[in-house]
């Protein structure tokens, strides 16, 4: 076989620079994201007054114990702690129990709406089809801060505020979801439905039977996402309930946060707890996660 060309050569060097050097920012981003979660790790089970002093680092040579979560818990000598903190610390798990209702609620219904909304904007020629894309396209530039206060008293006026429908109603027609949901459904073969229909498969059949199992991969993705906006939402729980007994985990933890001393211990050993449910539902949809955002990405 013929030696290879100077050119070829210089190729190849080219390439195994690039590769060099793409795979050291690869590592460098890798590690800059990490930084913040094995620092808060660390973090959750050294001594509270320690964080408080020195902050969190990578100091692999300080003491460390489960004090923060036994103590978080209420497993850990309640009475030794101040009556603020052992109210909060007995309602960890309240809190916790709320999110999940909240988020699995908020995942299942939210993917529903807008694959059915989805499905009729890209399976159906109507008129105004296009303007009404253009519509659910346009609230993505609306910031939530702006609608904020005028949903807070609609919210109100049906009775439903202090009350997990209150919470999740207004986000079920989530723009980004219908829009990712519409792209996917449109880069798949029509010729399944006429298909479909030729056997008399009805309509309501054809989106259920067929085309949701198709879009597998694009409701593993919108649930990921949709899960994580859920579980890390703060503002509006926090404007709809009254109830303390309705906290959700976020709110709870801000409640760690008192004028009369900042339990970070608690706090950071809360939120290293928090992120298990989110690990885990990752982990189940990983798969699909990377064929849902490369199939809705563009048409074809």
């Amino acid at each position: 076989m013929a030696n290879n060309t100077p050119k070829q050569k210089t190729m190849a060097a080219n390439h195994k620079v690039g590769t060099f050097f793409a795979t050291a920012l690869f590592a460098l981003l890798s590690a800059l994201i990490a930084f913040p979660l094995v620092c808060g790790l660390l973090g959750s089970f050294r001594d509270g007054q320690k964080v408080i002093t020195t902050g969190m680092s990578l100091d692999l040579t300080s003491p460390v114990s489960l004090q923060n979560y036994q103590e978080l818990f209420a497993m850990f000598n309640p009475s030794a702690f101040a009556d603020d903190v052992v109210v909060n610390s007995r309602n960890y798990f309240m809190w916790y129990k709320n999110s999940l209702v909240l988020t699995l609620t908020t995942v299942v219904l939210t993917l529903l709406v807008c694959y059915f909304i989805a499905y009729g904007l890209s399976m159906y020629k109507f008129k105004l089809q296009g303007f009404l894309f253009f519509m659910v396209i346009a609230t993505m530039s609306v910031p939530f801060e702006i609608l904020m206060l005028p949903l807070y008293q609609e919210i109100n006026k049906i009775g439903l505020s202090n009350s997990n429908a209150g919470v999740f109603l207004p986000g079920l027609c989530a723009a980004s979801t219908i829009f990712f949901f519409k792209q996917y459904m449109t880069s798949l073969p029509k010729e399944l439905l006429d298909a479909a229909r030729v056997d008399g498969c009805t309509e309501y059949g054809i989106s259920i039977k067929i085309m949701m199992p198709i879009t597998k991969p694009a409701f593993a993705s919108m649930a990921i996402l949709c899960a994580m906006g859920s579980w890390n939402n703060m503002l509006w729980p926090m404007l709809v309930f009254r109830d303390t007994s309705k906290f959700t985990l976020q709110i709870g933890l801000n409640t760690l946060l008192t004028p009369y001393g900042n339990n970070y211990n608690l706090l950071i050993a809360g939120s290293m707890f928090g992120i298990i449910p989110i690990l885990i539902i990752y982990l189940i949809f990983n798969r699909y996660l990377v064929e849902g955002m490369t199939s809705g990405a563009v048409k074809g």
